[in-house]
């Protein structure tokens, strides 16, 4: 509990550990087990090149459990107490909200402007002073723009609305999926609502009917800017949709201001880690608020309260160091039921999630982030709070300009940031400081400073976010988890089989380039401030690359047995068939019991594991060719964009899928290797159970047991919608390019197994 004047403060946030005992003894069961198989495996002297890779897999399996056990061993959680916040009111400090935003038909403007609304709506005090939301279009789109303008000028309704009403839910579109239940007493807050659904009706058919051209022609002087411009080759665009302090009826809402970065085909523009060092230098110059959050033009804000909730964390501890940022877990709205998809991530963020929070923190994970803006300058905890402040804040100009560039308002703002002369009035005409603004979102302006390196996001990886996050854990930060009751913020999940491989495989292409990288945690653990299990926590998730290529050596080891009559498990007739027998049973009811603790249903599990084995057999797999050929020159890796679902008035998605939830199919590359490894078992199995019905083999006693074909059938369910897209019609049917690719390498396997 803090004290200020001699007087106790209450205490705002509280760190709670999790007890855990009965898991921690299930681990070291299946750890046990783990040893047991290596160990009879490391004994057998003559078992074969099947024996011998299996064995150097199931030792990388058994470092992976090790790895999970690091993570999961000491969970916390954080609870907030906002209502404490009253008796400190004077230390809030201002935040600068960002939203990205790259494509206008994956990422639809209406997406963009529900998040952009439930930010504006939030609840804090002098919102219109200290808040403020940037909105980075990389598309450079006029609709965007457009749907924006048009969302500023129904925050002047919507915002007021929101606070005379106390509405929960600040995202229009979630709010009026449903109709209220108006007692006799309620007939204002009736005809409130009616016009304010109305309203938001329109604005939804003012957006879904905007046509470019349309707008280019007759959008007036607003819309000059965007003719003629590519989306890849044009200049800087700022425009402030919103200005709180010119406003004659005080509305009360944040600054909105839009901004495009310059891009330029000569220029490298870094993805959304470039897009993400513009808006941190474009706030600078414009609000320069102590606090940034960032999220996803998909991710609303669920809890109006989500900004103060936030604070007690910041604000809670007596040492910043333990609160460099603060990130919220990812959850999702209208997720489909027992999530077919495998991509709701909610076990993930329960168990993993707050077992790295009892370490040196949540990882950042790219959306739902407040940060403090000096650590993402950069500063190191030993710089604060040693009586140094003084000198770090005095730096030269020169110094200032190597690492932040040469605008002179950008030094000024990053003085005062990293002095922590917070007391600095702020700028109050921000529509004076939009050339200045233009000059640092200028494609050229990082050139010879170091923004993507020491300064900003971190360049050099798909998963900036995670490389930011470690980077800043390595300079000693600690970091905490969000969690509040509603939930802080809202996403969707993407549906479909090529939108949830698509954005596993961007994850885990980030992950391995950071792997083989000189951003290794273990550098980081050895020369700078990053913790030992922490690092762990790190190689935990970077690792998935490497995984899906040791899982597929692993799956291919029953078929080849079964073709080439070998055997490369314990046979049933043989003494040790217990321990794989117990470890399979162990470690799938352990996974079985974390998902009905979650709340999740028994068939959400299957699907989960089902998924597990899809996306390590293709985007792991993928993702490990594709930085490996990237490291030798022959590929460059390329930043895709998930699709987002379409909001409407009435919160739906927009689909047109019959049933969402079956797996559907397109012609990307991510498909093949697993219709290959479906095709395979089916043939191993086929084979396999023809000699052994017909005797066609002259010594059976080496070959295959019942092990190796209840191996492949596990395999062959678990590919099930694979097996079913092989017959599918349609978008639920592997297209014949991905057939006669998958079937090639079958054949090759089977050529070179009859080889062997």
């Amino acid at each position: 509990m803090a004290v200020a004047g001699g007087k106790k403060m209450k205490k705002l946030q509280e760190r709670v550990p999790l007890r855990r005992t009965a898991w921690m003894l299930a681990e070291f069961v299946v750890l046990f087990l783990l040893l047991a198989l290596l160990a009879r495996r490391a004994t057998e002297r003559d078992g074969g090149a099947a024996w011998r890779v299996a064995l150097v897999c199931e030792a990388w399996f058994t470092f992976l459990w090790l790895l999970n056990m690091n993570v999961k061993w000491n969970p916390v959680r954080f609870v907030t107490y906002p209502e404490n916040l009253a008796e400190r009111a004077d230390e809030l400090l201002a935040v600068d909200m960002f939203v990205t935003t790259a494509d206008p038909v994956l990422e639809p403007p209406l997406v963009t402007v529900n998040t952009v609304l439930s930010l504006l709506a939030v609840d804090y005090p002098d919102a219109g002073e200290k808040l403020a939301c940037y909105v980075s279009d990389d598309g450079c789109s006029p609709v965007t723009f457009y749907a924006l303008r048009e969302a500023a000028r129904f925050a002047r309704v919507w915002v007021p609305f929101c606070r005379r009403h106390g509405v929960a839910v600040r995202a229009p579109f979630r709010y009026f999926s449903s109709t209220p239940e108006f007692g006799p007493t309620d007939h204002k807050f009736s005809e409130d609502w009616t016009f304010m659904k109305s309203e938001y009706e329109k604005l939804v058919r003012r957006i879904e009917e905007a046509d470019e051209s349309t707008l280019l022609r007759q959008g007036g002087g607003e819309f000059a800017d965007f003719i003629d411009v590519e989306r890849r080759n044009h200049p800087a665009i700022i425009k402030i949709l919103w200005d709180n302090s010119k406003s004659r009826i005080g509305e009360g809402f944040p600054h909105l201001i839009y901004v495009s970065r310059e891009k330029n085909p000569r220029h490298h523009h870094h993805y959304k880690a470039g897009a993400m060092n513009v808006l941190t230098r474009v706030s600078a110059v414009m609000t320069n608020a102590p606090i940034m959050l960032n999220v996803d033009c998909d991710m609303f804000a669920n809890n109006p309260q989500v900004v103060l909730h936030a604070m007690c964390l910041l604000l809670g501890f007596d040492d910043e160091i333990f609160s460099g940022f603060a990130q919220v877990p990812q959850k999702f709205y209208d997720g489909l039921k027992d999530d077919p998809f495998g991509n709701q991530l909610e076990v993930i963020f329960k168990k993993l999630g707050n077992g790295v929070a009892g370490l040196q923190g949540m990882f950042y994970a790219g959306t739902g982030c407040f940060h403090r803006r000096k650590v993402i300058y950069g500063m190191t905890p030993d710089s604060i709070g040693t009586g140094r402040e003084g000198t770090t804040g005095s730096r030269s100009s020169k110094e200032l300009q190597f690492k932040f560039g040469s605008s002179e308002e950008l030094k000024e703002s990053a003085r005062n940031i990293i002095s922590g002369n917070l007391t600095t009035e702020p700028i109050v005409d921000i529509s004076s400081r939009i050339e200045v603004a233009k000059e640092v979102a200028a494609c050229y302006y990082e050139n010879g400073t170091r923004w993507g390196q020491e300064v900003g996001w971190v360049y050099g990886s798909m998963t900036e976010d995670t490389l930011t996050g470690q980077r800043i854990h390595s300079a000693g930060w600690r970091s905490t988890m969000l969690e509040t009751e509603p939930l802080p913020f809202l996403g969707c999940t993407p549906t479909g089989g090529p939108a949830c491989l698509t954005q596993f495989k961007r994850w885990a292409t980030g992950f391995f380039e950071i792997l083989i990288s000189q951003n290794n945690p273990i550098i980081a653990t050895i020369f700078k401030h990053l913790q030992f299990r922490q690092c762990l926590s790190y190689l935990s998730f970077y690792v998935w690359p490497v995984r899906g290529f040791v899982e597929l050596c692993y799956s291919l080891l029953a078929p080849y047995c079964l073709l080439t009559n070998q055997s490369f498990l314990t046979k049933a007739s043989e003494h040790g068939l217990n321990i794989p027998l117990a470890l399979f049973l162990t470690y799938n009811t352990y996974t079985f019991m974390e998902y009905l603790e979650c709340g999740l249903s028994a068939r959400a599990w299957w699907n989960n594991h089902r998924m597990q084995r899809i996306t390590s057999a293709s985007a792991w797999l993928l993702a490990f060719l594709t930085v490996l050929l990237k490291t030798i020159g022959l590929s460059e890796t390329v930043f895709e964009v998930t699709l987002k679902e379409k909001s409407t008035s009435d919160g739906n998605g927009n689909n047109d899928e019959v049933d969402p939830g079956r797996f559907t199919f397109d012609a990307s590359p991510v498909f093949i290797p697993v219709t290959a490894l479906a095709m395979l078992n089916i043939v191993a199995i086929t084979i396999g159970a023809w000699r052994a019905v017909f005797r066609r083999t002259e010594d059976l006693r080496g070959g295959p047991g019942i092990s190796e074909f209840m191996s492949c059938g596990w395999l062959v369910l678990c590919f099930l919608p694979f097996v079913r897209g092989l017959i599918g019609k349609g978008s639920y049917g592997i297209p014949w390019s991905v057939k006669l690719k998958a079937g090639l390498l079958v054949a090759m396997f089977l050529f070179f197994s009859k080889r062997d």
